[in-house]
Parts: C-alpha cells; sequence; structure tokens
C-alpha cells in the first residue's frame, strides 16, 4: 500500500477532500478520538465524533456535510460526543455502537432501526461497510438527563474499508495479550491506538479531575502495536503530537521495526492507495 499524509487548510478542510483517487480509503484525524474516514468505495463515515467541547476539532457540527454512519465505541462523553444532536439533525445517518449508548440514544427519541448493535465478534455490513466489533479492555456508562443509566460492554471495531485495508478502532481499551489473537484472525493493517490523554481534557467538567496515566501508556500502546501486528499505527486520544507519551510511543513503535507510525495533529489527514 502507498500512503500519503496532508495537512489541512486553513479553513478547517482536507486539500485531499475531492482530489483523492477512486479506491483510496482517506483517514482526517479530529482530535482527541474523532477520526473522519472515507472508504475505498466512498462511504463517509465519523469514528467517535466529539467536535463541539472538542477544543481542538477543525469541524463542528455546522460543518458537517455528507455523512453515512456513525461508529461509537463507548458511551464517554469525549467518544459519545454529539451523536445525539447529529442523529437529530440528519435524520438518515445510521449509527452503529454498543447496546448501553443503542437503549440511550431510543430513549432520547431516534428511531430504533437507525442504530445499529452487534456483539464482539460478529461482523456486520452496515451502511455498505463491513465492520466486525472486538473486544475492548474498558467500561461504557451514561445516565439520561431523569438519571435512567445504560451500561454495557465498550467496543472496539475492524473496519474493512477496502479489500487490503482493515481499520483497528481501540477506543479507550487497556492492554491484553488476546491483541495478539485479534491480529492474527483478523490481520488489521491500520490501527488508531489510544496512547496517554489529551492536553486540553475536559475530565474535571465531568468527573475525572486528575489523570495519572491514560488507559494505555506508551509502553503498553507499542507492545499492543506489535501484538496486532499493524502496518501503521497511528496515535490517537491526545491533541498534540509533541505530548510525551506520544513522542515516547512514536519512538518505540519505530524502534521495533515491524510497524511504520504516522503522527497525525488535529486536523491532518492519512491516505491509503490500494495495491499496485
Amino acid at each position: 500500500m502507498t500512503t500519503n499524509k496532508e495537512d489541512t487548510t486553513n479553513d478547517g478542510s482536507s486539500p485531499s477532500d475531492s482530489s483523492a483517487a477512486v479506491g483510496d480509503v482517506s483517514l482526517r484525524f479530529l482530535g482527541t478520538a474523532a477520526f473522519e474516514v472515507t472508504t475505498a468505495n466512498g462511504i463517509n463515515l465519523l469514528i467517535d465524533p466529539y467536535l463541539e467541547e472538542n477544543l481542538e476539532s477543525p469541524l463542528k457540527i455546522a460543518d458537517l456535510q455528507h455523512i453515512d454512519l456513525l461508529v461509537i465505541t463507548h458511551a464517554a462523553y469525549d467518544h459519545l460526543g454529539d451523536t445525539l444532536e447529529i442523529m437529530r439533525r440528519w435524520p438518515n445517518i445510521t449509527c452503529l455502537a454498543g447496546v448501553d449508548v443503542r437503549g440511550y440514544l431510543m430513549a432520547e427519541g431516534i428511531a430504533a432501526d437507525r442504530i445499529w448493535s452487534s456483539p464482539w465478534g460478529m461482523m456486520i455490513s452496515v451502511a455498505g461497510v463491513r465492520i466486525r466489533p472486538v473486544y475492548s479492555r474498558h467500561w461504557s456508562y451514561i445516565e439520561n438527563k431523569n438519571g435512567t443509566p445504560y451500561a454495557s460492554i465498550p467496543m472496539a471495531y475492524i473496519i474493512h474499508a477496502s479489500e487490503s485495508c482493515r481499520i483497528y478502532v481501540s477506543g479507550d481499551t487497556a492492554i491484553f495479550s488476546d491483541m495478539k489473537l485479534i491480529g492474527e484472525l483478523y490481520e488489521p493493517t491500520i490501527g488508531l491506538i489510544n496512547v496517554g490523554f489529551p492536553r486540553n481534557h475536559r475530565g474535571a467538567e465531568h468527573g475525572a479531575p486528575e489523570y495519572l496515566s491514560g488507559e494505555m501508556d506508551a509502553i503498553e500502546a507499542a507492545m499492543a502495536v506489535q501484538w496486532l501486528g499493524l502496518e501503521t499505527a497511528i496515535p490517537c486520544h491526545h491533541d498534540d503530537i509533541t505530548l510525551p507519551e506520544i513522542v515516547d510511543f512514536a519512538a518505540r513503535v519505530t524502534a521495533a521495526g515491524s510497524s511504520g507510525v504516522e503522527l497525525l495533529s488535529p486536523g491532518d489527514s492519512f491516505h491509503v492507495a490500494p495495491p499496485a
């Protein structure tokens, strides 16, 4: 596969939005764990659309144009993000999420047939994209405005963005040894790997005033990359590629030699061309 990375233009749009060759896969980092992905067959996805409170995101709700699918890993404020508002504004958008998120969105008035859920391991086709949910060692919990709790298993995903590009979306997982099995069975090629936490996190406003580490630190995340057998690792759950944890992660992945690493600042894009 051939790849290239491009920065955003001054207005926050990617200069590659209309120039990517047919069959390319495009990933645009929006800060924290939010990504905009265009598959080889032209399906547009938003992963964990934390936009409005995300100070570094170049994309806000008002900027959204054509989105086919929202992919949600879990019900944390910085992952579920603006899902509810996006689905209210655009009634044709479908969402893939865990059953707790599905229950929460339905209670808020979103039609059940717009929200897809699948347990770990069961590959589905949703909005024209093959996706396999896989194990995430984390939690997922939310309460609605009346205090009703919704809790279930968190999700990670393998997104088949093309015949040769399989994107592993880690969510907020901690490291676990069965990442080796995920790598052997499903052969992800690109990994969106959570490392550390953002410099400008809003944890204090959401019940977590101080973080001493993220769910994976640089050592753990670099080990996960090796276990998953990735061709390219893209660190996320950050807002600044100069954060020590991100720099350390990149150095460790590079030193290991078996995987490439791409450091994307919020707004940067990464492209994957089909094999020659």
